[in-house]
């Protein structure tokens, strides 16, 4: 062995043991002695690469993998690497198509499927990602973490049950594997498994007590249960053990705000934003915090930007129903192009959006007296704010939320949070102050009706005053004595919780019955309001319009007030 290629093997053991030792500058500066004067040698390039990671200087590690693939095309582990460096700058479309390449070169490589399928989902491919995580676990089917991810995508698209399967493998080859006993928490919390739920969260913090995701998620499930202590002590763990995220922050605000405490809630939910200013959950909720505490233009906004930063990129799945791929492709052809996400013009008008000219008097007066306690208004909107109103909800793409009965859901954090809504929520407590009392808005939505399907069947909603009213032409409809709302004179019993008086059909049947009570039917009108208690049992009347986008039936409502007061007030 000559001389110098005995000092150069020297350098190079010198530099490995460094390496092995986390002495990482020290072997990058070797290696980049060794490459002065032999640059040809992609493998050291790719030792130097590795370095520089560990070191967490990224853009230095890539360029040195792209010099060691110039000098190697084909040598698959950089281009492994270079997947796992483009991935660490969030560059997840390169770092795809790098594993693929690696994939291509060495089909046996697991670890690149498994990450292949990390970049995939990341990039919200949640099927291609599925299939490498499937790639991975058929070669090496005791691969913990590819069953684990595998289990992450079913939980993203909703397939509970197999996400729960995926992570339940997952833990039988590794118990004390956090991230699949937080996974399989998520996913029966999501099937309603609330107790083995709960024991799987209470299992991962055994595992690692430290681990400030399972505390947010045991405060999710606490709060879902309005066991709001034990959330509020659960979310305060997960702050104190990670004040840098955000998701803590949030779950403490959503306790806060559930206990009335709205100014604290305000301040968690503009601290995660801090923390994380694209953090998408908290627009929405700091909004709800603002709007129930009346400052309707900041919470209008913040819903507008959660939608923005939700869906402005989004692509539209093809699994939707066909209703809703009906309804799409009928307001693409009414925008006369492809409509992505767009939100009409929903400013204030200049002028009056409550008709100043009805009875208010009289229809004060039949509300404090009415039993059950329904009003009807007519011409509730003055035109300019009604057909303002129409146009926002026919050029809006805010109808995303998908019901089996045939309607599509359009919410304030789908953007259906137009600043002259706000303006027909305070004109509304003014005008009818008898009605609308103090009473916060809590919530609000539109629905959109396919006339050939069913509209929404037995329920009542979680608050005090229920404003509903309906915005289509008249001549749309076409049976006149019909397509409006049926409202019965029995109130959801105040112990129900939200799930049985909300879907529990045949409960609230067999409760109607035993009430012996009656029902109150009001014909479709377009600018007819129905007010009434919401606590009530209520459902859309047969619908029968004509065809045609425009002529969807689209009914907007309001809640105003927690039903708890509401009822002890009437009492």
């Amino acid at each position: 062995m000559s001389q110098s290629v005995a000092a150069l093997d020297a350098k190079l053991r010198q530099a490995v043991m460094f390496h092995q030792a986390r002495r990482l500058a020290e072997a990058e500066t070797i290696y980049r002695q060794i490459l002065a004067l032999r640059p040809e040698m992609a493998e050291i390039r790719l030792n130097c690469a590795l370095a520089q990671m560990g070191q967490g200087k990224y853009g230095e590690a890539e360029q040195s993998l792209r010099q060691a693939l110039a000098a190697r095309p084909d040598l698959g582990k950089a281009h492994a690497h270079l997947g796992d460096v483009l991935s660490l700058q969030q560059k997840y479309a390169e770092a795809a198509e790098s594993y693929s390449r690696a994939i291509k070169l060495s089909p046996g490589h697991v670890e690149a499927h498994n990450n292949l399928g990390n970049a995939r989902l990341l990039l919200g491919d949640m099927e291609r990602a599925a299939n490498a995580y499937r790639a991975a676990i058929k070669l090496k089917p005791d691969f913990v973490q590819a069953h684990a991810n595998l289990g992450q995508v079913y939980l993203r698209k909703s397939l509970f049950e197999e996400a729960c399967d995926a992570f339940r493998r997952a833990i039988a080859l590794a118990p004390s594997y956090v991230e699949a006993q937080n996974g399989l928490g998520n996913a029966l919390l999501k099937l309603g498994a609330i107790e083995e739920a709960e024991e799987a969260f209470r299992t991962t913090i055994r595992y690692a007590p430290n681990n400030a995701d399972a505390h947010v998620n045991l405060s999710a499930l606490f709060f879902e249960q309005s066991r709001l202590p034990e959330a509020e002590t659960a979310a305060r763990k997960a702050v104190q053990l990670n004040a840098a995220q955000p998701e803590a922050h949030n779950a403490l605000g959503n306790v806060l705000r559930e206990q009335g405490r709205l100014a604290e809630a305000e301040a968690e939910y503009r601290e995660a934003l801090r923390l994380a200013p694209d953090y998408v959950e908290g627009y929405k909720h700091l909004a709800m915090a603002l709007e129930e505490q009346g400052r309707l233009d900041e919470a209008f906004s913040l819903f507008g930007r959660h939608a923005q930063l939700a869906f402005a990129s989004e692509q539209a799945p093809s699994t939707f129903p066909a209703h809703k791929l009906k309804h799409d492709e009928e307001q693409r052809a009414w925008l006369g192009r492809d409509a992505g996400f767009h939100l009409g013009d929903g400013s204030r008008i200049a002028g009056a959006a409550i008709n100043p000219g009805n009875k208010v008097s009289e229809i004060s007066a039949l509300w404090r007296s009415a039993q059950p306690q329904i009003v009807v208004i007519d011409d509730l909107l003055t035109p300019e704010a009604l057909e303002k109103l129409r146009r926002f909800c026919l050029d809006s793409t805010v109808w995303r939320q998908v019901y089996d009965g045939g309607y599509l859901g359009a919410f304030p954090e789908h953007g259906f949070a137009p600043p002259l809504l706000a303006q027909i929520a305070e004109e509304l407590r003014t005008v009818y102050p008898a009605i609308i009392e103090d009473y916060p808005l809590l919530h609000f939505w539109a629905f959109k009706y396919d006339s050939s399907l069913n509209g929404i069947k037995k329920h009542a909603d979680f608050a005090a005053v229920n404003v509903n009213f309906w915005i289509t032409p008249d001549e749309a409809n076409l049976d006149p004595d019909h397509g409006g709302l049926v409202v019965w004179d029995a109130a959801a019993p105040l112990d129900w919780n939200f799930a049985k008086y909300n879907a529990a059909e045949d409960d609230i049947t067999a409760f109607l019955k035993a009430q012996d009570s009656k029902p109150v039917t009001i014909p479709y009108r377009a600018n007819r309001a129905v007010i009434f208690d919401s606590d009530l049992f209520h459902e859309t009347d047969v619908i029968a319009f004509k065809p045609g986008y425009e002529n969807r039936r689209i009914n907007v409502t309001l809640l105003f007030g927690r039903r708890q007061k509401q009822r002890n007030h009437g009492q």
